[in-house]
């Protein structure tokens, strides 16, 4: 309930950064590096040392990309087009995306006839949110579709760490400041050349982007890896159909944001995909 509560809020932060003209690379990469400084911080603290084999840092530098980087990216840029509210229900699709790529990295996470009615279900909710009939065309559809991209990233994230990341020696924390390090590193050989210098985007924005980072990027990040250590990756994911309350909530509070019938009923649709997908078997319950 505390990391989505916390991932929840970072919907509503990544929306006044953008609005505030902070270009969506610059999102990325100032919360990976404010998260990277807050868990080396802890690390310090805490003397828990780095890992240093070179096994480690290289699926770091995978998972630092498809859960950070990329993902952290393509979400500011949908919310540039598309409001806070409607990117954090489209990002409770991503235990579906998990499922998808989990079924295909991990040995045991078995296909189903159930999951496969809970995809079903959860794309029919995306199809609602997205209003397929009224054409699939403007900025609004673009914006979503970039948020959705944002998800399959987090999908693929979540399996990779499972199978090759999670298990690595070394504490959660310390396996998260590597992530986010190398998450930091990454945006940070491509951002200046391709948004150009970072610009004030005032002071509202910029203490955002600083919670954004350290409790939504760093704290949130150890508490993730810990679930994922614990109970695996579609499990681990699914705590994302808790996020649209928690982002409809302060979207509609705090930004105004208005809240469509399509958006509740796309969204109630993935919830139910995603709650279907996760429940455990006869076998599994007994």
């Amino acid at each position: 309930m505390v990391l989505s509560a916390i991932w929840g809020s970072s919907f509503a932060l990544i929306k006044i950064a953008v609005d505030a003209g902070v270009a969506p690379l610059w999102v990325a990469l100032w919360r990976c590096l404010f998260g990277m400084l807050a868990l080396c911080a802890i690390c310090l603290a805490c003397r828990l040392p780095f890992p240093r084999d070179r096994v480690t840092w290289g699926h770091a530098l995978v998972v630092a990309a498809l859960l950070n980087a990329v993902p952290f990216a393509l979400l500011a840029h949908g919310e540039t087009l598309v409001s806070s509210l409607t990117a954090g229900v489209l990002n409770a699709t991503t235990p579906l995306a998990t499922l998808i790529f989990a079924m295909a990295l991990v040995p045991e996470e078995k296909p189903s006839a159930r999951r496969f009615l809970g995809l079903a279900i959860g794309f029919a909710g995306v199809l609602v949110v997205l209003g397929v009939w009224e054409g699939l065309s403007g900025g609004s559809v673009t914006g979503s579709l970039f948020c959705l991209l944002s998800t399959a990233c987090y999908g693929a994230g979540f399996a990779y760490t499972r199978r090759f990341f999670s298990g690595r020696a070394g504490s959660a924390t310390a396996l998260s400041a590597v992530q986010i390090g190398c998450a930091t590193a990454e945006l940070a050989l491509v951002t200046p050349f391709i948004a150009g210098p970072p610009t004030w985007p005032g002071v509202h924005a910029a203490a955002g982007l600083l919670v954004l980072g350290s409790v939504g990027t760093g704290v949130a990040y150890i508490l993730n890896l810990q679930v994922i250590q614990a109970v695996g990756p579609t499990v681990a994911a699914s705590v994302t159909y808790v996020v649209p309350l928690w982002s409809t909530l302060i979207g509609a509070l705090f930004l105004a944001e208005p809240l469509g019938w399509n958006t509740m009923a796309g969204g109630l649709l993935v919830i139910g995909g995603v709650l279907l997908v996760n429940r455990p078997s006869r076998q599994v319950r007994r």
